[in-house]
């Protein structure tokens, strides 16, 4: 109980936190968001960890809501990655200024359906570091205010489907609405890891594995490539 109300009392106004708990002499330390780089850091990753603090091992126990997945239009697509991010333990919601598409029969998967144009979804939803956003429309009164507004938030992806040809026109757009040129390459699109992905289904795997390799800094390649861990630690 020592250890248990105090963070529960973190947990509670904050929503957010981490327990660090030394290995060797079992002395615990509380901290909340915004209070320890490391600890934002951990919180960011979403993995509890063993980890190195002021040069002892300790264990890193990672309090926290689950990651949510924002998706900008309800397409079949948007199902599927709402189903393959729900199968993660993550909350997905699904904005559409459509009222004939923003459904919860064509959206079962969905934790949330906003009917509302971009703007107002992230008004509401308010995407935060443990927030992906998509988007998956193909209309630029959809997409621009969606990106542009995505981008203005802490989300710590921002992806968007098209082919190169409509990345580029999108891109002068966003660039006409505004945003600054050097924001524009926190914009992932065509979003996705290079797997060949046709379906629904496999476009779904495909923007959600990019989005699980962000988050933890990997790059998303074959781990037989890879030099580092297999499992994603925080040093």
């Amino acid at each position: 109980m020592e250890v248990l109300e105090p963070l529960l009392e973190v947990v509670r106004s904050e929503g957010r936190a981490v327990v660090f708990t030394d290995l060797e002499d079992g002395s615990t330390r509380i901290v909340g968001a915004g209070e320890d780089p490391l600890g934002d850091e951990l919180l960011r990753s979403g993995h509890s960890a063993v980890v190195e603090l002021d040069g002892r091992a300790v264990f890193a126990d990672v309090y926290a809501p689950p990651p949510r997945l924002l998706v900008f239009g309800a397409i079949d697509t948007a199902e599927a990655l709402c189903a393959a991010a729900k199968a993660l333990g993550w909350r997905t919601i699904v904005a559409d200024a459509r009222t004939r598409f923003a459904s919860a029969e064509r959206l079962p998967s969905a934790d949330e359906i906003v009917v509302a144009w971009p703007e107002e979804a992230l008004a509401r939803v308010q995407p935060d570091h443990a927030t992906a956003v998509v988007v998956l429309t193909h209309d630029d009164k959809f997409d621009i205010p969606a990106l542009k507004g995505a981008l203005g938030t802490d989300a710590f992806y921002i992806g968007a489907i098209g082919s190169r040809r409509n990345q580029a026109r999108r891109r002068e757009r966003l660039l006409e609405a505004g945003v600054p040129e050097d924001a524009l390459e926190r914009i992932s699109g065509p979003c996705g890891l290079d797997i060949g992905a046709s379906t629904p289904a496999e476009t779904a795997l495909s923007i959600l594995a990019e989005i699980l390799a962000s988050r933890v800094g990997r790059s998303g390649g074959s781990l037989k490539d890879a030099a580092g861990r297999i499992h994603a630690e925080v040093a």
